[in-house]
């Protein structure tokens, strides 16, 4: 089993030995996106064409989230394997003279966990969990694919993310980072990835190399590029939704808990 699989089966076994500890209900979401060549593709939504309607949007707290991706319920943890399976099989592939089914775009597949405490309250709480397994293609020199037309096309597009990418991860690993600039925005990945770098999250990243000397160039620039992430530090808090509240408390708490945050980093 991969890391997902066996994610998916930890996290239900935890869940079932939770509740017999304590009285809650819960939920479980996945959906699951592709980025290819900067556009948006809805895996789990086979009936729309190519390029879909998902928006990358930032709501007032600051948090990133993607309207209109398809969000599919999940009871077991069949039905999360079943959708990991059903968007992996959609993705784009290619050929090229380093991999014949090469990965041609990023993928996001993301489990979202709502877990409710049963209790007799006015007000309900609702604690979010957001777990993003990130499958990035890998970086290429287009001397060593031989890529040409459309392959060659997405190798440049793929290098352009992955270099937004790695001046994201610079800017937060920088100590000054507080009073620098992130450029969050200068391409949809690190845009989709804004919560999960410099956000309210813990996030490991594993880096992919080859044992040939012949890819020794790519493995010293992989290398380096992990290197450079171990240096984000972040603060995390738990996210917290209040059910029956209005929408001004709400955003007030939201308000405290982004605040404590930052006090947190500063420290």
């Amino acid at each position: 089993l991969g890391i997902v699989p066996r994610f998916i089966h930890d996290l239900f076994q935890r869940l079932e030995k939770k509740k017999q500890t304590e009285p809650i209900d819960y939920q479980v979401l996945v959906s699951f996106l592709e980025l290819y060549n900067e556009d948006l593709v809805d895996l789990l939504n086979p009936s729309k064409s190519k390029k879909c309607d998902v928006q990358i949007r930032e709501d007032v707290n600051g948090n990133i989230y993607w309207a209109g991706v398809r969000e599919e319920v999940c009871q077991t943890p069949e039905d999360l394997v079943k959708n990991l399976i059903k968007g992996s099989l959609g993705r784009t592939t290619g050929s090229t003279d380093m991999n014949s089914v090469s990965s041609r775009s990023h993928a996001i597949f993301s489990v979202i966990l709502k877990q409710k405490p049963l209790q007799e309250q006015n007000e309900e709480q609702v604690i979010v969990s957001k777990f993003h397994f990130v499958d990035l293609a890998g970086s290429e020199r287009l001397k060593r694919t031989n890529a040409q037309g459309d392959r060659a096309r997405e190798g440049i597009s793929i290098n352009s993310g992955l270099l937004a990418l790695g001046n994201v991860i610079s800017a937060l690993g920088d100590e000054s980072r507080k009073s620098s600039h992130v450029p969050y925005r200068d391409s949809k990945l690190t845009r989709l990835l804004q919560d999960s770098l410099g956000g309210n999250s813990q996030t490991l990243m594993m880096a992919c190399v080859s044992p040939s000397d012949t890819n020794f160039p790519e493995t010293l620039s992989t290398l380096k590029y992990a290197n450079r992430a171990r240096n984000i530090k972040n603060k995390v808090v738990i996210n917290q939704e209040f059910v029956g509240s209005s929408v001004q408390v709400n955003q007030l708490r939201s308000q405290v808990a982004r605040l404590t945050m930052e006090l947190q980093a500063l420290k």
